[in-house]
This record gives structure tokens, C-alpha cells and sequence, in this order.
């Protein structure tokens, strides 16, 4: 057995799910998404806002990878901090990439607000530090955005503090940022399935794609032609194209959520009501559900292995940060695969004329994903410029070709969870 959506809590309080019909036989469009997650939603629905007609196919159901399984935690920023990308790329291209990471965010809000889609948006995020040197650094990351990107909402919560925000005493400092926020992710990727198909986009589940050339993407019941084909697969891209699997490495994430614990418990867990992300490499993320429950990330595995005791997994990460849960009831518990690249940034861009691809959001998604979706209709419409901030990036191969790969970055991933629980 392996984990799998069925245990999640998202698909327990999952609204506006609906039954859409299998590709059988075929279908013309100007563009032929593949993968029905944020990525491929917003691209087809700002693609059908600008007058095309796009056709979606999802192997599964819209939302049913990593959009529909994340912690629900929109970040500000790009996955790598702004000062590290203005060491690797310059400081104008790290600008840019800033601007967009703000976009991003704004972007989310504003197709939540005039879709109307109910996915619990609540404020607030705080990175917390597990070491002091990881203090150290984000004080210092605080008084960078201040003074190099005027950014005035983050600000620094010293170890004496942090007890406002979340009663975990593990910390020893941390980064609130009051302009982040957390929602329901997978009532957020359907309001996304919901406004595409109001917008006129067909999107054809359960039926996934098993060979894509030029203009033509091919299922088992059927086809598509069309004029451009993306790729938003992410870490469901199986063997569909072996050039795009090469640069990315599917790593299998757990979650669960507790029990409800009351308005009183809940509240004394996480006062501030923020979303919380600690500095591990492999961190916990985690919190508070609409309904007062805890939702808790916790714990990899590498290679393409799902395993499927995701209680007994998650249940010692929500033990160590708040013992005063100890032995609380879980009462849901799932997996996924997010995709990794070796730079921790996206991997977008164009196989050939007409082919786009995004994939390689590495735990930043939520709002990233939905952003390169509008930058992929942008340059299927023949505007590439913002689209090119991400396509330049330039993302390499992973290590160890096509028989090593996957053993050889499990093997590496594997050291870097070993070196955050010897501290």
C-alpha cells in the first residue's frame, strides 16, 4: 500500500467537486493543457479569458496532485531568499524575480475574490528558526528586504516573543510576515476547475496522456490537436517525457490533522493564527483548519516511494512541537509528491515552438504555480517577456543520468534529513 488522497482532510470539506466527463475520441483546440492542477488551471483560464479555446487533461481528477494535498501556505518570495538569488542571478534579474514572487500572492488573493472561492484565506506566516545561527540570519534577512526592497511587513520576532506567535518552545526566534497567508488548497484548485469551466475551457479527467507530438497530445480514448501543447505535470510528469524528467526529482511529503480541538485549545496552540514553516531542511509546516483542528506536514521519502503509515510518520513531528498534544486523535492523514530542482527554483520554458512547460515548484507552489500559469497564457499569446524572467533561469540536470538519478539525489536528501535530527 501506498499513501494516497483518499485519508485527506481537503477532500473531506472539498467544495464544489464535480463530475466531468473522460476524453473519447477527438477534440480540436488552440491549446491542449496537460495537468489540471494550479498550474494548468490558471494557464487555460487566463488562455480562455484572452479568447482561445484550450482543452485540459487530467490523468485524475482537477486538484488531485500536489494542488490538492500542499500545507495551503502562500509565501511571500520565491522558494530561494532574495539575497541568495541576487548572488546567483544579479541583482536586476533577482528584482524581477521579486516583482513576480509579489505578483504572485497579489494574483491568488484577487482570483479568490472574483471567483468567489470559499478556501479559507486567513493571514499571516512565520518562519521558525531551529537553531540560533537560523535567527541570526533571518534578523538579518528582515533588515535586508527593509532596506534593499522597501518590504515593510515582515519583521523580526526575537526567541522571548515567540510565544505570541505559536507555543512551541523549540524556537529560538523567527520571521512573521503579515502579508503571507494560508487557505484550503484543494477548494482553491477547484474554484480555479470552476472558473475555467465557466470561462468555456473543456477539461477532460481521468484521462491521461500517453504520447504528445507536434500538435497532437494522445490518450488511451482518444486526441487533442492543437496549435500549442503545455506540460504541467509536476511530479505526476511519470515517463510522459523523459527530457523534462531529467530535471526534476518527485519527493513523497505527509500531512495529517488532528482531531477538532476547540476554539480554546486550538487558539492557545498557535495564538497569532499564522501558518507556521520551521528552518529544517526537511521542515515542519503546519496550522490551524477553519474547523480548529491542527493540519501538520511532517516528514519525506525519496525515489518515488509513497509509503503509506503516514499516521506513525507524522504523528512524532506534532509530539515534539507541541507535547501537550501528545496522543491526540489523528483523524486524517495523506500523501503527495511535490517536485524538487537542484537550484530549488522552477523549471519553465518552451520544448519547441509551440510546447511550454512549468513544473519544479519545490514546496512554493501555491502562489508560484498560479503565476507561471498566466505567464504561460501571456506567452502562448505572444508575450513572452515576464514568461522569460522564469525561462532564463536555466534549470540543470539532475546528477546520475537516467539510471542514477533518482539513488543518487534520495541518497543526498536522505544526509540532509539526518544532519536536521542531529542538529
Amino acid at each position: 500500500m501506498t499513501a494516497s488522497q483518499n485519508d485527506s482532510y481537503y477532500l473531506a470539506t472539498a467544495i464544489g467537486q464535480r463530475i466531468r466527463p473522460q476524453l473519447n475520441g477527438a477534440r480540436e483546440a488552440d491549446v491542449c493543457v496537460i495537468g489540471a492542477g494550479y498550474t494548468g488551471l490558471s494557464c487555460a483560464l487566463h488562455l480562455a479569458k484572452a479568447g482561445m479555446k484550450v482543452v485540459v487533461l487530467e490523468a485524475e481528477t482537477a486538484g488531485f496532485g500536489a494542488s490538492g494535498r500542499n500545507g495551503g501556505q502562500v509565501i511571500t518570495g520565491q522558494r530561494v531568499d532574495q539575497d541568495e538569488l541576487e548572488r546567483r542571478y544579479g541583482e536586476a534579474h533577482a528584482r524581477a524575480l521579486w516583482d513576480l514572487a509579489l505578483e504572485a500572492r497579489s494574483l491568488v488573493r484577487t482570483l479568490i475574490a472574483s471567483n468567489a472561492i470559499q478556501c479559507d484565506e486567513r493571514p499571516g506566516h512565520f518562519t521558525a528558526a531551529v537553531r540560533d545561527s537560523h535567527a541570526r540570519d533571518l534578523e538579518s534577512y528582515v533588515d535586508f528586504l527593509g532596506a534593499r526592497y522597501n518590504y515593510s511587513t515582515a519583521r523580526y520576532v526575537p526567541a522571548a516573543q515567540v510565544a505570541e506567535i505559536v507555543a512551541c518552545h523549540n524556537y529560538k526566534g523567527g520571521m512573521f510576515d503579515s502579508a503571507s497567508f494560508h487557505l484550503h488548497p484543494l477548494n482553491y484548485a477547484l474554484g480555479l476547475a470552476r472558473a475555467a469551466d465557466e470561462a468555456g475551457v473543456e477539461i477532460l479527467e481521468h484521462s491521461p496522456a500517453t504520447k504528445v507530438e507536434r500538435d497532437r497530445v494522445e490518450t488511451a480514448q482518444g486526441c487533442v490537436s492543437a496549435k500549442f501543447v503545455v506540460y504541467a505535470c509536476n511530479a505526476y510528469l511519470g515517463e510522459l517525457n523523459q527530457t523534462l524528467a531529467r530535471t526534476i526529482m518527485p519527493i513523497s511529503n505527509y500531512v495529517a490533522t488532528t482531531e477538532p480541538l476547540g476554539e480554546a485549545r486550538a487558539k492557545a496552540l498557535i495564538p497569532s493564527g499564522a501558518a507556521i514553516a520551521d528552518t529544517k531542511f526537511v521542515l515542519d509546516y503546519y496550522r490551524l483548519t477553519a474547523d480548529g483542528r491542527l493540519l501538520f506536514g511532517g516528514g519525506e521519502s525519496y525515489g518515488g516511494r509513497d509509503l503509506s503509515n503516514v499516521r506513525d510518520i507524522v504523528r512524532p513531528h506534532i509530539e515534539r512541537v507541541f507535547p501537550q498534544l501528545k496522543g491526540v486523535r489523528v483523524e486524517h492523514a495523506w500523501g503527495g509528491r511535490l517536485a524538487i530542482t537542484m537550484p530549488r527554483l522552477p523549471h519553465v520554458g518552451r520544448l519547441m515552438p509551440n510546447t511550454y512547460f512549468a513544473q519544479g515548484y519545490s514546496g512554493q507552489g501555491v502562489a508560484i504555480a498560479t503565476l507561471v500559469g498566466k505567464l504561460l497564457a501571456e506567452a502562448i499569446a505572444g508575450q513572452a517577456q515576464r514568461f522569460d524572467v522564469y525561462a532564463n533561469l536555466k534549470i540543470p540536470e539532475l546528477p546520475g543520468g537516467a539510471l542514477f538519478r533518482k539513488p543518487l539525489l534520495a541518497l543526498a536528501l536522505t544526509w540532509y534529513a539526518l544532519r536536521d535530527r542531529l542538529g
